[in-house]
Formats: C-alpha cells, structure tokens, sequence
C-alpha cells in the first residue's frame, strides 16, 4: 500500500541529499503516517484510516475525536 494520507492527500516526496561537497543524490521524505479510527458524525459509523500528524491535528480542531 502507498505511503498516502487518506484526507489531505500527502505522499512521499522526492529531494536531494545535498552533501559538503555538493553533491546532490535523491533521497525521499516520507509523510508523518499513522492508523486511526474516525467517527463519522452523520451516519455515527466508525472508519479505520491512514492520516498524516496534520490531519489528526486539523481534526482535532474542527470535531472531536
């Protein structure tokens, strides 16, 4: 399975690994992932997703989880 927050849609990245002497190799960042299972307040069903640390915050401050 991708390393992809389900919400914002946040992905690996590819960057430079930039050394002292300038040379530049590719090297990747991986998104902040974690399980956690959401609560949708309409229906009151339960939701097992994979959500980045922004997400859960963003969450946090808009519903309770």
């Amino acid at each position: 399975m991708a390393r992809v927050c389900q919400l914002t849609g946040k992905r690996t990245s590819t960057w430079n690994n930039v050394s002292h002497s300038v040379r530049r190799t590719k090297r990747t960042f991986q998104p902040n992932l974690f399980w956690r299972n959401i609560k949708d307040p309409a229906t009151g069903l339960m939701f097992r997703m994979r959500l980045s640390a922004k997400a859960i915050k963003t969450l946090k401050t808009k519903w309770v989880l």
